[in-house]
Formats: structure tokens, sequence, C-alpha cells
């Protein structure tokens, strides 16, 4: 495994549309399609930053419906940055719903927004978003533990 620079609280946010797309987001820091995720920010509540997140990234408003799991596998959770900082994220994984806003590529951190359907999902994306979108899909009441 490679050197590890820092760990870091993530969330990420599955939003499903009415025809049971995903929402994915192409990152302009790696140019690689993924779940609309980030960081804690220092004084926030892992709701409070997912909910942030996804208005700076999409747009949207949202309202969390449901924890689909937390997230540390360091084998799925380390990030390498293109400047070379390596990170492990810790992620917890939420599903949400939109409650307004209208969809829009505005953030610096984004070059395209679009849903996707499950069997017609990106070929470059990222190497965690697979397992939370399978773990998403699986309609668990119970939430994974990774």
């Amino acid at each position: 495994m490679e050197k590890i620079d820092e760990i870091k609280a993530g969330v990420a946010v599955i939003i499903l549309n009415k025809k049971n797309q995903v929402l994915l987001q192409k990152r302009a820091d790696v140019a690689l399609w993924g779940i609309p995720s980030g960081h804690v920010e220092i004084g926030e509540t892992v709701s409070e930053a997912a909910i942030r997140e996804i208005k700076e990234e999409t747009n949207l408003d949202i309202r969390i419906n449901k924890l689909i799991g937390v997230y540390s596998d360091p084998h799925s959770q380390v990030f390498v940055y293109p400047k070379g900082k390596v990170v492990h994220f810790i992620t917890t994984c939420f599903l949400a719903e939109v409650t307004g806003g209208e969809l829009s590529c505005h953030s610096d951190e984004s070059l395209e927004i679009k849903f996707f359907g499950h069997e017609t999902l990106p070929d470059d994306l990222l190497k965690m978003d697979p397992r939370w979108l399978k773990d998403a899909l699986a309609k668990k009441d119970r939430a994974f533990i990774r």
C-alpha cells in the first residue's frame, strides 16, 4: 500500500431519479465519473456536509432519506490526487432525494453532471463507487459497514 498522507471524514450521496438512474459527476481533478462526494469541514455534521456538497456540485437541494453505509476499507477508500497527495477517506454514504434546485454544473469541481442507468454506467468510474451503488440498490434496512 502506498504511503497515506492523511485521513479525512468523507461523505457521498446517491441520488436516483424517477427512472431509477443514478446521478454522477465527472470530476474536474481526475476526469473520472463518480457519485457526488466530498469531505466534512470543521464544525459540520456528516449530513450537513452531504447537503452542502450536493448544492455546491449539482445546484440541487436534497433531503437525506437513508444511511447506506460507512466505508473505511483502505483498498477502496484511499484516493490519490493528481498532485500526488494520498488520502484515506472514512466515507459516510447516504441515499437522498431532490427537493429543489435545478441541476447544473457550475462548480469548478465538476466537468459534467448527468444521470446514468445502472446497466450503462461509464467505464471511467471511480473505484469506490460501484460498491456504494450496489449497497444502495440492495434495499437493506440496516446500513453497511465496510
